[in-house]
């Protein structure tokens, strides 16, 4: 058994067949099957069952996928471990983050980083919460900036701010001549909301139940640009990130209010796999957001619901 063998189970179990983990791993089918054969004929065990195209793992397989994520994970921390002994940062930090954060969040985040630590090549990957998650378990992503709750007992998650969400409407919209709108007035009202399943819906649906509102979903998508196009065509009303709007809000080309005896926020923070030592490169990420966190429009009025991000 050696590191390849262990890499290809890993990609097999992620990718649900032996075709899709050739393609993963840049080689071919027959190479994957061959070498999953030979690991079979070691272990005097079956690691997979095959079902047409698709594959199941066996207890077997999963002890093994065990065993890779750890030897994996020790690999990659003494890796980055030798790499933090010199003076500046080097590598590759895989940041994920969803699209509003992607947006909002990580312009000014990443300049700041990259301007003490130039020889980090940051990549960004960018979808929803639980995408994201499944990223961050594979190896696929390094350290994700998100939507809370994260409740996963194999990952880290630290709050870093918290985010208000707004009533937004067209500037001609009936609701945009008061800056406070009372719950009532918002039955029946057509809405663009964040898809369902996301943890910023999840913050809405509540205060919809809470507040027996009963709203008219005419689109859902979690692309917040496509949200605020059609507030602005007049095709519905939205409940969006303060820090998402606040440019369109000053130019008069939107409108945002707050909802009577109702604060709409959404938690967001750090969220990495659980290990033993915190890599020096998420340690400087967190401490860049830090200084750029004061610049954030999280809330109008310059209110900042933010909190300690960090370690």
């Amino acid at each position: 058994m050696d590191l390849r063998q262990l890499e290809i189970v890993q990609a097999v179990a992620e990718a649900g067949s032996f075709t899709g983990a050739g393609r993963k791993l840049h080689v071919s089918q027959s190479a994957i099957s061959r070498q999953i054969l030979l690991l079979e004929e070691e272990l005097r065990e079956p690691l997979f069952l095959r079902n047409g195209r698709r594959i199941r793992i066996t207890p077997a397989g999963d002890a093994l996928l065990g065993l890779s994520r750890r030897v994996f994970t020790d690999v990659k921390e003494t890796i980055t471990l030798i790499g933090e002994r010199q003076h500046d940062l080097t590598g590759t930090l895989r940041l994920a983050g969803g699209m509003t954060v992607c947006l909002y969040v990580f312009p000014a985040l990443l300049k700041d980083y990259r301007r003490l630590h130039a020889k980090v090549d940051v990549k960004l990957i960018t979808g929803n919460s639980q995408r994201l998650l499944q990223e961050l378990r594979s190896g696929g992503a390094d350290l994700g900036f998100l939507t809370f709750p994260v409740n996963e007992p194999d990952v880290v998650a630290v709050k870093a701010m918290d985010e208000e969400l707004l009533l937004v409407t067209h500037p001609d919209h009936p609701l945009a001549s008061h800056r406070r709108i009372a719950s009532k007035d918002l039955v029946r009202q057509p809405f663009v909301l964040f898809e369902s399943g996301s943890n910023t819906r999840r913050v809405i649906e509540e205060f919809f139940v809470r507040e027996d509102v009963q709203p008219e979903i005419v689109m859902e998508t979690e692309n917040v640009e496509i949200l605020k196009a059609l507030v602005r065509t007049g095709m519905g009303i939205a409940i969006l990130p303060h820090a998402a709007v606040a440019r369109e809000v000053r130019g008069g080309h939107l409108f945002c209010s707050r909802i009577a005896g109702v604060t709409l926020l959404r938690e967001t923070g750090w969220v990495y796999p659980r290990s033993h030592r915190v890599p020096r490169t998420f340690t400087e990420m967190f401490r860049a957001f830090e200084r750029i966190r004061h610049r954030l429009k999280l809330a109008p009025g310059g209110r900042k619901h933010a909190t300690e991000g960090g370690e």
